[in-house]
């Protein structure tokens, strides 16, 4: 009872305000509530009306409105207060005619062109895009007539082109028997794809909008783009060609919202007064989304004002016709140069296979085809560092002062002596050895002489990103003796099919540490690239325990490569580690000694080396 009280209350316009010395016999809003019940589109929204009429029914008052047109607005907000649906509106029309569609009339074939060219404009731009702008959407009966002429007209002008631009910015009227036309000569033939349901209120019944196998014509090739052109004027039947193709994912939508207008609203009149309900009494339901665009609107894939769509969708055919070769181009570089070649022609291949289905058919800008390339790279291969990339430009070499590099090792570099003679170095990313070799006697004063002479050392690279690999080989071998040349790893090199050997060097600035004293490296998971290069070897040689977290399993430093003549760039691993004895750490990680969260590492390496030192002074 109070849900009849609530959904009447804003029919009967707060009660008894009106209620004395009526005009208007209550039964005027009972048959209007009937009228609603019986013919709005959405039934599920109308729980309760049953009881708003029946409340509506039993009150013997008489409506004191000042006149039909003031009781028209106020039952209009009434009805859609109720029912949450600004669609339905009670208007007062007198002298209303119901307006019935004019049938078209015989024309002789050139008076028929000209009324087709008023409602149709195309155009084929620029690099053999086509443009074609409808303002009303014609139904099966129309399309039965003029047919053949629109096949000469128009569309055996579009077919040959690259891509379409299809402008629905100025359509607010169609048929809806149209749909399923335009629609189907844009897909394949088959198999028929379900396109709509049109439930319909009235007759209680679902009709399924089905593509058509057989056409007049040739259909626009499925892998060729399609924009459709949207603004928030594009209403009714053009909206749903916009949402199903949308959904079909055949068309990209560039522009505004649309208006969110309705499949279909009929006028009704009420009784025999001359009020009229107008309730929407079809509705659209999408079968892929199960939702709907009306009331709503269309959301398009890129939102732009609508004087901007056209030339936004422009440039989204002319990126498109570039993709091909994009991915190709990509699958070729990545076949070629990647540092594993049987995963570098199995991600060729699978990529070559995204795009055979369509896969990026629907990228609508170079930074949606970086974002989606480099995804799709990722999952492909399972390496973080094959992926696009920018062509960034090298810095120049800054002409730094020696005191400045003092004041930048400072920084880039934290020692410390624990207790029992315990060095602590960390630094978060690893130098070209070019580089480092100009400073190398800076650092050597300024950070390493702090710390080789202790009894035992902690290298913290729980936060050591990687960098060049280059200066690898340096720093390994300040933890070997100089009497011994040891191979510290084999590089191949892709793309030169070449075998590089990373040995000790036989000489360093400053003294080494040796291979005596003990060391512990400490990872975490976000250790990576050249950090990790040196943990495997280390571990490989057996000449630090490691503690804390599996690496990132990374890569080594990758190339970039440009992708043809594009602004496309691609960073591609080329070099690995040595596998003849099984997977280095690319991919996988280096796995620690002592597995132990990160931020527990230091802790627990400070106490085994504590506790190794106490127990040699005891037995001293």
């Amino acid at each position: 009872m109070a849900k009849a009280i609530f959904l009447i209350a804003p029919l009967l316009v707060l009660g008894n305000v009106f209620f004395i010395h009526a005009s208007f016999a209550p039964e005027l809003i009972v048959d209007m509530a009937k009228i609603v019940m019986d013919n709005y589109c959405s039934p599920e929204k109308l729980v309760g009306m049953k009881e708003a009429i029946e409340a509506a029914s039993s009150n013997t008052e008489i409506l004191n409105i000042p006149d039909a047109e003031t009781l028209a607005k106020i039952l209009s907000a009434g009805f859609q207060t109720t029912v949450s649906d600004q669609r339905l509106t009670v208007s007062y029309e007198p002298n209303y005619v119901p307006v019935v569609p004019p049938k078209m009339p015989p024309l002789p074939p050139d008076q028929l062109i000209s009324i087709l060219q008023t409602s149709i404009k195309l155009d084929i731009l620029e690099g053999n895009i086509g443009y074609l702008r409808i303002d009303h959407i014609l139904g099966e009966e129309v399309a039965d007539k003029v047919g053949h002429v629109l096949l000469d007209l128009v569309w055996n002008k579009i077919l040959p082109t690259s891509g379409l631009i299809f402008d629905l910015r100025y359509t607010s009227s169609g048929d809806i028997t149209g749909v399923s036309y335009i629609v189907s000569y844009f897909t394949a033939a088959e198999p028929t794809i379900h396109i709509d349901s049109i439930y319909d209120r009235p007759s209680n019944t679902t009709t399924k909008v089905l593509s058509m196998s057989t056409l007049l014509g040739e259909r626009y090739y499925i892998t060729k783009p399609l924009i459709i052109l949207t603004s928030k004027n594009t209403k009714g039947i053009a909206e749903d060609v916009a949402y199903c193709l949308q959904n079909l994912k055949r068309a990209t939508i560039v522009g505004e919202k649309t208006a969110g207008g309705s499949m279909k609203v009929d006028k009704i009149r009420v009784a025999n007064s001359d009020f009229y309900i107008s309730v929407p009494t079809a509705k659209s339901v999408n079968p892929i989304t199960h939702s709907t665009w009306e009331v709503t609107g269309v959301t398009p894939d890129v939102e732009v004002n609508a004087e901007d769509a056209l030339a936004t969708a422009i440039k989204i055919v002319n990126l498109r016709a570039q993709v091909h070769a994009i991915i190709e181009g990509s699958a070729t570089l990545i076949a070629d140069n990647y540092a594993f070649e049987d995963i570098g022609a199995n991600v060729a291949e699978k990529l070559k296979g995204l795009l055979a289905n369509g896969e990026y058919s629907t990228v609508v800008s170079k930074e949606s085809l970086e974002v989606k390339l480099s995804a799709d790279l990722k999952t492909l291969s399972g390496d973080k560092s094959l992926k696009t990339t920018h062509n960034t430009p090298a810095l120049p070499p800054m002409d730094y002062s020696p005191e400045m590099y003092i004041e930048l090792i400072k920084v880039s570099f934290h020692t410390d002596i624990f207790e029992n003679n315990i060095g602590y170095l960390r630094f978060d990313m690893f130098g070209d050895f070019e580089e480092v070799k100009a400073i190398a006697q800076i650092i050597v004063e300024h950070v390493w002489n702090k710390v080789v002479n202790t009894d035992a050392m902690i290298v913290d690279l729980r936060n050591n990103l990687g960098g060049p690999t280059t200066a690898i080989a340096g720093f390994c071998s300040y933890f070997f003796d100089a009497d011994k040349q040891i191979v510290l790893d084999k590089l191949y090199n892709r793309p030169s099919g070449t075998i590089t050997e990373l040995r000790t060097l036989p000489e360093l600035t400053g003294t080494r540490y040796g291979s005596k004293k003990s060391l512990i490296i400490l990872t975490s998971g976000a250790t990576a690239g050249a950090a990790e290069e040196f943990v495997y070897i280390m571990k490989k040689l057996g000449r630090a325990m490691i503690i804390g977290e599996t690496t990132a399993g990374a890569s080594h430093p990758p190339e970039t490569f440009r992708v043809g003549e594009t602004d496309i760039f691609l960073s591609i691993p080329t070099i690995h580690s040595d596998t003849t004895a099984g997977p280095a750490w690319e991919g996988a990680g280096i796995a620690p000694h002592i597995p132990v969260p990160a931020d527990a590492a230091l802790e627990t390496a400070k106490g085994i080396f504590n506790k190794h030192f106490a127990g040699q002074k005891t037995t001293s």
